[in-house]
């Protein structure tokens, strides 16, 4: 018996009326999206999006790091992205600690000092998503032809609310 057996039984399921095959792996609808990895985020829903239309990093915060960026110049270069969109959100743990605290609670948890591990915490969401899009419109490799934009998702409503 497997940790898995209950996850690769829906796979079976997933995989049996599966029919999302056949895509070339390019953006179709040309969107790149930079979001926090919680689980209140869908991603291709809450722009209208369907599977095979857009590119997505993910990680705590939604932050703009150098692995995003990675994601994001291959996207604009290789995977037909001319739109990218900067998506964190409202209510996000990232945002409500510091990395002090953060390093607290998983010293308490894993019993040892966690303090070697970076937690990239965010104490001004608008101010943090600003200089993240900065960050991708100036990058050399990305085209100034790619549209940047930086919104912040409610949790609460759906809604996006654009801030840069």
């Amino acid at each position: 018996m497997s940790d898995f057996d209950d996850l690769l039984s829906a796979n079976r399921e997933f995989a049996h009326s599966f029919d999302l095959g056949g895509f070339d792996g390019i953006a179709r609808a040309g969107i790149g999206l930079v979001t926090c990895m919680d689980s209140r985020i869908d991603p291709l829903r809450l722009l209208g999006l369907s599977h095979g239309d857009a590119k997505m990093f993910r990680n705590p915060g939604g932050r703009v790091t150098e692995a995003a960026l990675e994601a994001l110049v291959l996207s604009a270069h290789l995977l037909n992205v001319d739109r990218i969109l900067v998506i964190p959100h409202t209510r996000c743990a990232m945002a409500s600690r510091s990395e002090a605290d953060f390093h607290a609670v998983l010293n308490e948890k894993t019993g040892q000092d966690t303090t070697w591990q970076p937690i990239h915490v965010v104490t001004d969401q608008v101010a943090s998503l600003r200089q993240d899009v900065m960050k991708v419109r100036s990058h050399p490799l990305i085209p100034e032809n790619v549209k940047v934009g930086g919104f912040i998702y409610d949790v609460d409503t759906g809604l996006l609310t654009q801030h840069a």
